[in-house]
């Protein structure tokens, strides 16, 4: 405003400059001197303006001095009026979870490599790596000519030993009528002498009984023989089987339903029986069962005594981008010396094989929980342990200093077990800026209500360990 009113006196100044340049009759006006009015005054229009635009300088500088003491006092003011202002959040109730991250990896439920019972060359192998077979399928035949002579022999032998019964039960019946026949003539002069005496004679009497106690043990013999050719038949019969057993081995079956993980053998090579320990024998086939797999964790030592049968664990297998739920069926109960863990095994069903064993998995355990429980942030508390002391704004929005029993700990949340209710308001941040008693403004924070702490066991992607489905 000051410079417009010094550009218009400038303006001024020259026009009244050019309006002071006179013409001929103005300059003889001059040189005859000045014309004075009535009053005897001389007008000066120049002087007048000078003046009146002083003036309205002198002005405007007052107006502006007064408005910039008025701006300066009401400014002071304003800020002794103003409380400082304070980041405060609700107590609120909510849930707080501890999760460790573990790193686990797939094996079958079962692996079994094998062998032949008996020796023999490989007439023919009909699976090969990956094939999924049954339990009772036969996987290979045997090609063993000895075992085959040995079958037809013990086939005769039994036949020999039949053939030994039946004469033994002939002489059986032989021996027992002529024991009845040499009994019955023995009875009847035994009948006769004691009706008559002197009738028969003594020396034939004695021998007729002779004849019959001779005859019973014939039969003796006989019935001890047919007993024995029955045991001899029960032997001939035994032997068969375990040689016909032995050739039932020649054909190599499945013992469980599973995949072929490896084989070992092809046609025609000589296979060493698996019975013997002394000979290096190589197995057929090594057949795995993965339509059921173990999932193996190694559990660290702080963590063991949170493990639990029936603890739920959740499973991301990054390889098949999935994620699923599973339990711990069993554990180890023993350390591992050397790294200090102990192995926990949840059996995870695959029936269709899309989890391959070797795989990898990120394992999330939940070692402890808390439900409904009032919380507040942790920046919010003074102190550690299960003690600590908040500053706690009053309906006045006044600062007070509370003691707090403190429980469970997240990554962002505590669990507050006494000293605050549910809806109070506590103050964030630095609280060394604030003392007892002062009265603050308010300014809400939203704070989530919810807190998982991960703790890193070990996992084969660290930037998953924050999802892990929960």
């Amino acid at each position: 405003m000051v410079r417009s009113s010094q550009a218009s006196y400038w303006r001024f100044e020259k026009v009244q400059s050019l309006r002071g340049q006179p013409d001929s009759l103005e300059e003889s006006r001059t040189a005859r001197g000045p014309t004075r009015s009535a009053s005897g005054v001389i007008p000066s229009m120049r002087t007048r303006h000078v003046a009146a635009s002083f003036c309205y300088l002198a002005a405007m500088c007052a107006v502006i001095v007064c408005l910039a003491g008025c701006r300066g006092g009401a400014e002071p003011k304003k800020n002794e009026q103003q409380p400082p202002s304070a980041a405060v959040a609700i107590v609120q109730r909510g849930n707080i979870s501890h999760v460790l991250s573990l790193a686990g990896q797939f094996q079958p439920y079962q692996v079994v490599d094998v062998h032949a019972k008996v020796s023999g060359y490989v007439r023919h192998i009909y699976v090969d790596i990956g094939d999924r077979v049954h339990a009772g399928q036969t996987l290979a035949t045997l090609e063993v000519p000895e075992l085959n002579a040995q079958y037809r022999s013990t086939q005769s032998e039994a036949l020999r030993s039949q053939d030994a019964i039946s004469a033994a039960q002939h002489e059986v019946s032989r021996a027992r009528s002529l024991h009845t026949a040499l009994q019955a003539n023995y009875d009847r002069l035994d009948q006769v002498s004691a009706q008559r005496p002197g009738l028969i004679a003594a020396q034939e009497l004695d021998d007729a009984r002779s004849q019959a106690e001779a005859s019973q043990e014939q039969m003796d013999a006989a019935i001890a023989g047919l007993s024995g050719a029955k045991q001899g038949a029960n032997a001939a019969e035994a032997d068969q089987q375990r040689v016909g057993a032995l050739q039932a081995y020649t054909n190599v079956t499945a013992p469980l339903d599973g995949v072929v993980a490896w084989r070992y053998a092809d046609t025609g090579v000589l296979i060493q029986e698996g019975t013997n320990s002394d000979t290096q024998s190589m197995p057929l086939i090594k057949l795995a069962q993965s339509t059921l797999l173990r999932l193996r964790v190694p559990v660290p030592e702080d963590a063991v005594r949170y493990v639990h049968e029936g603890d739920a664990m959740q499973i991301r297998v990054d390889a098949l981008d999935r994620n699923f739920s599973g339990k711990v069926v069993r554990f180890t109960r023993n350390l591992d010396l050397s790294t200090r863990t102990m192995e926990t095994e949840v059996d995870v069903p695959n029936p269709t094989l899309a989890i391959t064993p070797g795989m990898y998995a990120n394992t999330y355990l939940q070692l402890d929980h808390r439900e409904n429980v009032l919380t507040i942030p942790i920046v919010a508390v003074q102190g550690t342990g299960t003690t600590g002391t908040v500053l706690a704004l009053n309906a006045n929005n006044q600062v007070v200093q509370c003691s707090v029993q403190l429980g469970m700990r997240g990554s962002t949340l505590v669990e507050v077990t006494s000293g605050l209710r549910d809806g109070d308001r506590i103050v964030l941040g630095d609280t060394s800026a604030f003392h007892d008693g002062e009265q603050v403004t308010p300014r809400p924070q939203q704070e989530p209500t919810n807190d998982i702490m991960h703790e890193e066991g070990g996992v084969t992607d660290p930037q998953e360990s924050n999802g892990g489905g929960k």
